[in-house]
C-alpha cells in the first residue's frame, strides 16, 4: 500500500514537472492577431492575466500566475498599454509584462504654438489619459507642482513618446522639465551685456524671437534689433505680443485700433518686455534671445518673400517701408 502511494506521488510529480515544462515553453493560443490589452495601474497579478484572457489570449491565470510566483515575479506587472504580434510563450509574456515593453504613442508640441493651443493637442490625443481636461491652467500648473501660475512658453516644443494610456500631466511636466533644462544651460551660456535680469525674462523675449522670425537665420538679427530697443528704451512694437492679447477675438486682421488700445501685450503703448512669454519657444529662438547679433540695426521690414531689411535709423527704415510693402517690393 505504501509502495503504492508513493509511486502515485512520483508519477504525479513527473507529470506536473512535465506539463510545467511544456506550459512554459509552448506557444500560447490567441483568438486574434495583433492583440492590444491594457493593465491599469494598481491592478494585481490575478487581474492582469483575466485582462488578458479577456483580450482573446489563452494565458490559463492559474498557470500563469503559479508560474510568475515560482519566478518570484508576481508582484513586478508594469501598467500600461500591450500589443502583441505574435502568439509568446507565458514565459516571453510574463517577461514583457515585467519588463514594461508597453506599446508607445506619440505627440509632438510645435514651436509658436499658444498654451491654448498645446492644450487642445493634449485634448485631442486618443491614447492618453486626460486628467487635466477639466482643470483651469492655475490649477494645471498647481498639479503639476511648479512654482509659476502663468503656463503660457513654460513646455519646451518637441516630440515626446509616451506608453499609451499614460497621464497627460505625465506628458507636461516632461515637456516643462526640458524647457527648464534647456532655458538654464542657455542663460549659463548667454551673452553678458544681454538685458535681462533673470531667465524669464530671456524666455519672454526668446518667444517673441520665436514669433517675429519669417526665416531660422534671422534669428540673431532679430533678436539683436529687440535687444538694442530694450537696451534704450525704445518701444518693441512687434505685432504679435498685441496679437497674443487680443485671445481668441483676433480673427486675423490686426487693426490699428488693436495697436492703439493699451493692454499688458501691447508693445507698441508699453515700454519693456511683455509680461510673460507669448508662445513655446524653440531651442534655436531661444539660443538667439541669449546670445542676439552684434548689430547697430533697431529696426527690420518683411520683404514679401520671408526675408527681412535690416535698418539702423528711422529713415532707412522708412524707406524700407516705401520699398517693400507700400510699392508692393518695386
Amino acid at each position: 500500500m505504501l509502495k503504492t502511494l508513493f509511486a502515485l506521488v512520483v508519477v504525479s510529480l513527473l507529470a506536473a514537472g512535465g506539463y510545467s515544462a511544456w506550459y512554459v515553453q509552448a506557444p500560447l493560443a490567441v483568438a486574434k492577431l495583433p492583440v492590444e490589452f491594457d493593465i491599469p495601474p494598481g491592478m494585481r497579478f490575478r487581474g492582469a492575466a483575466q485582462r488578458i484572457e479577456e483580450s482573446g489570449v489563452a494565458v490559463g491565470r492559474l498557470q500563469f500566475e503559479l508560474m510568475a510566483r515560482a519566478l518570484g515575479r508576481g508582484q513586478g506587472v508594469k501598467a500600461g498599454s500591450y500589443e502583441l504580434a505574435t502568439a509568446p510563450t507565458p514565459l516571453e509574456l510574463l517577461e514583457k509584462l515585467t519588463r514594461g515593453d508597453v506599446t508607445q504613442a506619440d505627440l509632438r508640441f510645435i514651436e509658436g504654438w499658444t498654451f491654448r493651443q498645446l492644450r487642445g493637442a493634449l485634448d485631442a490625443n486618443t491614447f492618453l489619459r486626460h486628467d487635466t481636461q477639466d482643470m483651469s491652467d492655475a490649477q494645471l500648473m498647481q498639479k503639476l507642482g511648479v512654482p509659476e501660475t502663468h503656463p503660457e512658453g513654460l513646455f519646451f516644443p518637441d516630440t515626446y513618446l509616451f506608453a499609451k494610456g499614460a497621464s497627460d500631466l505625465h506628458v507636461l511636466k516632461r515637456a516643462y522639465l526640458a524647457l527648464q533644462r534647456r532655458l538654464a544651460q542657455e542663460w549659463e551660456k548667454r551673452d553678458p551685456a544681454a538685458p535681462y535680469k533673470t531667465p524669464y525674462e530671456a524666455l519672454i523675449m526668446a518667444s517673441i524671437v520665436e514669433k517675429e522670425t519669417g526665416r531660422g537665420e534671422e534669428r540673431e538679427m532679430i533678436a539683436g534689433a529687440l535687444v538694442n530697443r530694450l537696451r534704450i528704451g525704445m518701444l518693441l512694437q512687434v505685432d504679435p505680443t498685441v496679437i497674443y492679447g487680443l485671445g481668441a477675438s483676433f480673427d486675423g486682421n490686426l487693426k490699428k485700433i488693436h495697436l492703439q488700445t493699451d493692454g499688458p501685450y501691447n508693445s507698441y503703448m508699453r515700454a519693456g518686455l511683455p509680461p510673460t512669454p507669448i508662445a513655446a519657444t524653440g531651442f534655436a529662438s531661444l539660443r538667439a534671445a541669449l546670445r542676439p547679433a552684434k548689430t547697430d540695426a533697431l529696426y527690420y521690414v518683411a520683404r514679401g518673400d520671408g526675408s527681412s531689411a535690416f535698418s539702423r535709423t528711422l529713415e532707412e527704415h522708412n524707406r524700407a517701408v516705401r520699398k517693400y510693402q507700400l510699392n508692393g517690393g518695386r
